[in-house]
C-alpha cells in the first residue's frame, strides 16, 4: 500500500560537491548530508535543483543515489528526484532509487518541446506504473520550463502513486488554489523559498529547502512556531531570513549555497561547469546577510 504521510516539516535538499577536476566527491556528499540529518531536517531530497540533477551522468545519479539513502540509513525519509527528459530515462532512475531503499521519489516534467497536457499526464502514469513508490509532482516552470496548472496536478492525482505536489512557481496565490482545487487530504509542498510563510499559511505540510543547508536553525524555528500555531513567532522568525531566501532564489541555488557554506567555514567543493562561483560583489553581500544572521 503507498504511504500518504511519509514526509513533512523541513525537507533539506544537499548541494552535490565536486572536487576540482569536476568530478563527483561522494565522500563529502555524505559529510553535507549527515550535517543536514544531525541539524534537525524532517527529510532529505537528493537530486532536484540544488544538486544539479541535469548536469549529473547517470552513474553519477546512482552514485548520489546510494550515497544519500546509505548516509541517511533510515533514521528520516529520503525523496529522490529522478526527472529525466524521456519517460525511460525518468523509469531506469526510478526504478535505481526504489531498489536502492528511497522512500519516495520526486519527478519534474522536463521537455525540449513544449508538452501538452496529455503528454505530461501519460508520462507520469508510465513511471507511476513501473515502480510502487509514493511520487511526488513537481511543478518549476523556471527550471523545467512547464508550468502544470492546478487542474492538471489535481488530474495527475488520480495516478495513485502520485500522493504528493511541489508547488515552485513562486505564485503566492498558486498556493492558496491548490489548497482549494486539491482539497486538504492532498499533502503538497512549499518549493519558493521566499514564499516559505505564505505557503505554511495556505496549509503546506512542508518546506523543501535549500536554506537548510545555510540557516537550519531559523528554518526549525519557523516551522516549530506554525506547528504550535504561534503565528507571530512565526512572521518574525520568516522575516528574519527573507533577504538570505530572495538572495539565493535570484543567484542560483547550487552556487549560492556552495558559496555560503564555504563563508561559513564548512567544506563544500566546486561547482561544476558551466555553473561558475558567485561575483566578488555577490560573495560579499551574501557574506553581509549571513553575518546579520549569526
Amino acid at each position: 500500500m503507498i504511504q500518504t504521510n511519509l514526509f513533512k516539516g523541513i525537507i533539506a535538499y544537499p548541494i552535490t560537491p565536486f572536487d576540482a577536476q569536476e568530478k563527483v566527491d561522494i565522500p563529502l556528499f555524505k559529510t553535507l548530508t549527515e550535517r543536514l540529518v544531525q541539524s534537525g531536517a524532517h527529510g532529505i531530497a537528493p537530486l532536484g535543483s540544488t544538486g544539479v540533477l541535469p548536469y549529473l551522468t547517470e552513474e553519477e545519479k546512482e552514485a548520489v543515489t546510494t550515497a544519500a539513502i546509505q548516509q541517511v540509513a533510515k533514521r528520516i525519509p529520503v525523496l529522490v528526484g529522478v526527472s529525466h527528459l524521456t519517460t525511460a530515462g525518468a523509469i531506469r532512475h526510478a526504478r535505481f532509487a526504489e531498489k536502492a531503499g528511497a522512500d519516495a521519489v520526486m519527478i519534474l516534467p522536463m521537455s525540449y518541446w513544449k508538452l501538452t497536457e496529455d503528454e505530461i499526464f501519460h508520462h507520469y502514469e508510465k513511471i507511476a506504473s513501473n515502480i510502487s513508490l509514493p511520487i511526488m509532482a513537481y511543478n518549476n516552470p523556471a527550471t523545467g520550463g512547464i508550468d502544470m496548472s492546478p487542474a492538471l496536478l489535481k488530474r495527475l492525482l488520480q495516478i495513485p502513486n502520485i500522493t504528493m505536489v511541489k508547488e515552485s512557481t513562486g505564485d503566492i496565490q498558486r498556493m492558496f488554489t491548490l489548497r482549494k482545487e486539491l482539497g486538504e487530504e492532498v499533502a503538497f509542498y512549499n518549493g519558493s523559498n521566499p514564499l516559505a510563510l505564505a505557503a505554511f499559511t495556505a496549509g503546506a505540510r512542508g518546506w523543501c529547502t535549500a536554506a537548510y543547508n545555510l540557516i537550519p536553525g531559523l528554518n526549525n524555528r519557523l516551522y516549530a512556531a506554525f506547528s504550535r500555531q504561534d503565528m507571530a513567532a512565526a512572521r518574525d522568525v520568516f522575516y528574519q531570513q527573507l533577504e538570505l531566501l530572495q538572495f539565493i532564489v535570484a543567484k542560483g541555488l547550487p552556487v549560492a549555497i556552495q558559496a555560503g557554506l564555504k563563508i561559513q567555514g564548512i567544506e563544500s567543493g566546486y561547482l561544476r561547469s558551466p555553473l561558475q562561483p558567485l561575483s566578488a560583489d555577490d560573495h560579499q553581500k551574501l557574506e553581509e546577510i549571513l553575518g546579520k544572521l549569526n
